[in-house]
């Protein structure tokens, strides 16, 4: 599966972005603005709950989000504090909150509600600036669950497997690479 079969997707350590995302979150804090990050809303958000410094301020989750967590929290995976943005939350509560919404949140009356704030986006896709631009986003920031380049080629290598299908992705490139390597690619 090699959704990031190219060398230009290769990731940082995770504390590395946990550290830009914390950061970006306090930039803006400092300048009055939400922080309204883009992530999908299974999985993607929970792994980036547990990179949050939670001591910063609220976080708030789009209902997608939330529900997720409930699940989640129900089956004894220990998540930071969550507000729920409902219909009833007064938002102006919570100053220089970080709000977690899935990706058809962002830019929605869903997220106007909030005031002035800063669009972050978490993917690997994020690893190209056109993305970034297109998205519109502020900050992008590289959180996968895919493997990587070197990702990729370390446990096709780990496998000591000579015939490796491709699938997903970037399949062409990827698979010449492989041939270029020795193997039977296809």
């Amino acid at each position: 599966e090699c959704t990031f079969g190219l060398p230009v997707f290769r990731w940082q350590a995770q504390a590395q972005v946990a550290a830009q995302i914390n950061d970006w979150w306090a930039a803006n804090r400092a300048e009055g603005r939400v922080s309204m990050l883009g992530a999908y809303a299974l999985g993607k958000a929970q792994r980036l709950l547990s990179m949050l410094d939670a001591g910063n301020a609220p976080i708030l989750t789009h209902g997608a989000v939330e529900a997720t967590n409930a699940v989640l929290r129900g089956q004894g995976l220990v998540l930071p504090d969550t507000v729920h943005v409902t219909g009833e939350t007064d938002v102006k509560a919570y100053p220089g909150a970080l709000v977690i919404a899935p990706p058809s949140a962002l830019g929605s009356v869903w997220a106007k509600k909030f005031g002035p704030v800063s669009n972050g986006f978490a993917s690997g896709w994020m690893q190209l600036r056109g993305v970034r631009r297109r998205r519109a986003m502020d900050r992008g920031f590289v959180v996968s669950d895919h493997a990587d380049w070197d990702g990729l080629n370390a446990a096709i290598k780990a496998t000591g497997a000579e015939r490796v299908f491709v699938t997903h992705g970037y399949t062409s490139v990827f698979r010449k690479w492989l041939e270029s390597q020795g193997y039977d690619a296809r």
